[in-house]
This record gives C-alpha cells, sequence and structure tokens, in this order.
C-alpha cells in the first residue's frame, strides 16, 4: 500500500546515490486547497495532498537522492489518483467492480480539447492516463478507509429496487451478479430481507395491467422480468378475485 512511503534510505546507501535535490519551498495548491506544490531545487516539481506532506516528514531544506526524487513522483500521482477515486465512490454507493472498472479506464490515454490562453483556440493532444500498477494501492487504500462494501452496496440495491418498483428476486440476483457481488453475499442479503416475489408481483400488476389489456401478453412480460409462471398465474387470480 501506499498509505505511508519510506523515501529516504539508510544513511549508508544515501551516501552511494547520485547528487541530491533540496526542497526549497512548499506553497498551496491553487485549485485544491487540500494539495500543495513541492518545489525541487527553486523548480515546481509536483503537488502532495496535506497529508502525504506530513506522511513523507517532507520539508523545505531536505535533501532528496535521485530515487527518493522519483517516488515523491510516484506519491503524487497516487495522491490524485486517489481523490478521483475517492470523488467517484462518494457519487452514490458503489461496488468493488464498479470502481476497479472506473480505475482501469482512467489508466486509458485519451485525447483531450485544451484551450490555448494565449490565443484563445483549442488544441486537441493525448492526456495519459494514470500508472496502471497504482490501481490495487488505490483500492487498497479505499478498502481500508471504509468506502467499498459490497455487502452494504447490495443491501442498498435490494433496498432501492424495492421501494421504486417490483422486482423479481431472479432479476434482482442478476443485477448484482452483473454488479460483481459474490454470490454468497447476494444469497445472504436476500434472505435476510423481507421481501417475496409474490409481493413484488403485486406491484408490477397494479402498475402494468391497464398497459397490458391482453392478459397473456401481461403474463409473457411478468415472466421475462424473472417471476415463476405459476406465481404469475396465482398472483392474476388473486387479482382478478379482489
Amino acid at each position: 500500500m501506499l498509505e505511508t512511503i519510506t523515501i529516504f534510505d539508510d544513511e549508508q546507501t544515501a551516501q552511494g546515490r547520485a547528487r541530491s535535490h533540496r526542497v526549497t519551498d512548499i506553497k498551496p495548491a491553487v485549485r485544491d486547497q487540500n494539495r500543495v506544490n513541492i518545489y525541487l531545487d527553486d523548480k515546481f516539481f509536483c503537488s502532495l495532498d496535506i497529508s502525504q506532506v506530513v506522511d513523507l516528514k517532507l520539508k523545505i531544506g531536505k535533501e532528496l537522492t535521485v530515487d527518493e526524487r522519483t517516488e515523491l513522483k510516484r506519491a503524487s500521482e497516487f495522491g490524485k489518483f486517489y481523490q478521483r477515486a475517492l470523488e467517484y465512490a462518494l457519487m452514490r454507493p458503489r461496488s468493488q467492480k464498479e470502481i476497479r472498472d472506473y480505475l482501469n479506464r482512467k489508466t486509458l490515454s485519451r485525447k483531450v480539447c485544451i484551450k490555448n490562453r494565449k490565443t484563445g483556440e483549442y488544441q486537441t493532444r493525448e492526456k495519459q492516463g494514470y500508472d496502471k500498477s497504482l490501481v490495487p494501492l488505490v483500492l487498497a487504500r479505499l478498502d481500508e478507509r471504509g468506502y467499498i462494501n459490497d455487502r452494504h452496496f447490495a443491501e442498498l440495491w435490494v433496498e432501492n429496487r424495492n421501494v421504486s418498483k417490483g422486482t423479481s428476486t431472479k432479476k434482482l440476483r442478476n443485477e448484482l451478479m452483473q454488479k460483481g457481488i459474490s454470490a454468497q453475499i447476494i444469497d445472504e442479503v436476500l434472505e435476510q430481507g423481507t421481501r417475496s416475489d409474490a409481493d413484488e408481483l403485486c406491484k408490477i400488476i397494479a402498475r402494468k395491467a391497464n398497459r397490458y389489456p391482453d392478459q397473456q401478453k401481461l403474463i409473457q412480460y411478468l415472466v421475462r422480468q424473472g417471476f415463476n409462471y405459476s406465481d404469475v398465474i396465482d398472483a392474476l387470480s388473486s387479482s382478478d378475485g379482489s
């Protein structure tokens, strides 16, 4: 993990390194108040989260070897990547698979349109994606801090689907499998709930009956939604009787 990155080798190893680079300034970032800009040898080098600066024990005047400088750059990229992932995870509940897929997409290079500040014209250039080797590290950090929880995600998914509209157990199971939820978690979440296909059928019949005056077509629709044929017939019979 990249929770804390040790960039300082032992003294003997450091003496054998190439020339060092000195931290000459640490300034607040303009666009993100949670990040700071690091200057090495009076030149901007990278930006870091404030927490990373503390973890790495960086301060003005600190001498870094070439290897430590490389590790600092990697820490910067990790911090940016993690922040993008955190924003994505907080937008709405996500499964681990959804977050992993998002991170993998962010490692791909893509064309972006950039406005030239001097001419005002837009130029297309290729933007490099994040280092793919950082994906498992970002996932591990999110998991460690409680932002990935497939069980909680599955519980919310089932609860939301039950409130919004009728959904069969079969359809719920397929949806959760597509989200990458394990079969064990799916079984446990569905078993602990109070929902039943009989109740869900009643919800759908109440909403859809007027759209399907031909009962045979309504039956076909309900079966396509994952309900058992005999359950559909029973539910329709009860509905007609009432």
